[in-house]
């Protein structure tokens, strides 16, 4: 006999009692205003860190009022437990299903995240978009709002570390590099803490800075940021050097390391000789030009071997490589393995691969 799965409108009403949690910490809120429910829908492999830091501010939200002001429910595709890109498993409420019209629906991935969903998820995700909900993307989740066709016009934002593969799969849709973006019924998040700072803009709208200042400080995050704060620093503060003119020239670098260029022509561009560059690289960096130049393009290339299923050819001519045996010669000299050992190539999880 098979089971009947819950939607959330079919759960008592004093089911109510699990979202909110006790505790001595307290804010008083007025009665009676309106409950709000999200639909976290978890996708293999995704970051249990952006995921958690989405659910908690909405249940310290309940926790201080005592009220419940927030409810959440965790879905899957088919309603099974889904494992997290760290290995462990979460159970899921139900499976996708049925939604009302104010309810806000999340997509959380991580790993894979252009090839985590399957076209029905897309689907669905569409489907609720088309009917009136608030959809967002936490992590990765970019991606499948992306493959639903949600992101045109809108001002969206993802993880980092997955923006190269986002932009090669999708370069008609610019990426934000905020920590996080509302942009109407669209709601995207670069992942990690920064989803506490999502989500306390919402409890902020929803209920007044009081509550949401509290929650904060419950979270104990040492203020709020808002969501244009850049997800990375700057060169400067990334590599500890204040040096102008190496600032200068890793920034053209790092904007332009798949373009056609040699070291002389960066040398020129700069107002410096070749070998006054390279000694400014080894005195402040301990490498040469060439090399970061390479690090870059190879990070570039894990990104993409990482996150699409592009093929080699593809991948080396969008890293910057002059060929795809150029790129094998540098992955293999830098990481011991040839590309194609170190990431299996991969297709959505519902593509059969011999068509």
């Amino acid at each position: 006999m098979t089971r009947k799965i819950q939607s959330p409108k079919d759960l008592p009403e004093d089911g109510d009692e699990r979202f909110v949690s006790k505790g001595s910490a307290y804010f008083g809120l007025d009665a009676g205003g309106i409950r709000r429910d999200f639909h976290f829908l978890m996708l293999p492999k995704m970051t249990m860190l952006a995921f958690s830091a989405a659910v908690e501010p909405l249940r310290i939200a309940n926790q201080l009022t005592g009220q419940c002001l927030y409810r959440w429910f965790l879905l899957t595709e088919d309603g099974k437990p889904v494992r997290c890109s760290n290995g462990i498993s979460i159970v899921a409420d139900h499976a996708m299903g049925d939604t009302s019209r104010n309810d806000t629906v999340f997509i959380c991935s991580g790993v894979d995240g252009y090839l985590a969903a399957t076209e029905k998820t897309v689907s669905w995700l569409r489907n609720q978009a088309q009917h009136g909900r608030t959809v967002g993307g936490v992590c990765t989740g970019a991606f499948t709002l992306a493959r639903a066709g949600l992101l045109s016009g809108r001002r969206f934002t993802l993880h980092w570390e997955n923006q190269s593969a986002f932009e090669e799969c999708f370069p008609d849709l610019p990426i934000s590099n905020q920590l996080y973006c509302r942009d109407g019924p669209i709601i995207t998040c670069g992942g990690g803490n920064a989803c506490v700072d999502m989500m306390v803009s919402l409890i902020k709208d929803h209920h007044g800075e009081g509550l949401a200042t509290r929650v904060l400080e419950m979270s104990l995050n040492g203020g709020y940021r808002i969501g244009s704060k850049n997800q990375r620093m700057s060169i400067a503060a990334e590599i500890g050097i204040r040096h102008p003119k190496l600032v200068e020239i890793l920034n053209d670098l790092k904007t332009g390391f798949a373009a056609d260029i040699t070291i002389d022509d960066l040398a020129n561009r700069h107002g410096l000789s070749r070998r006054q560059m390279e000694r400014l690289f080894q005195s402040k960096l301990g490498s040469s030009p060439g090399e970061t130049l390479r690090e870059m393009r190879l990070a570039h290339a894990n990104s993409l071997l990482a996150e699409t299923n592009l093929p080699i050819t593809e991948i080396a001519m969008a890293s910057g490589f002059p060929s795809t045996n150029a790129f094998r010669i540098a992955y293999r000299k830098t990481f011991g393995v040839a590309p194609s050992v170190r990431f299996k190539m991969k297709l959505p999880r519902d593509v059969d691969p011999d068509n």
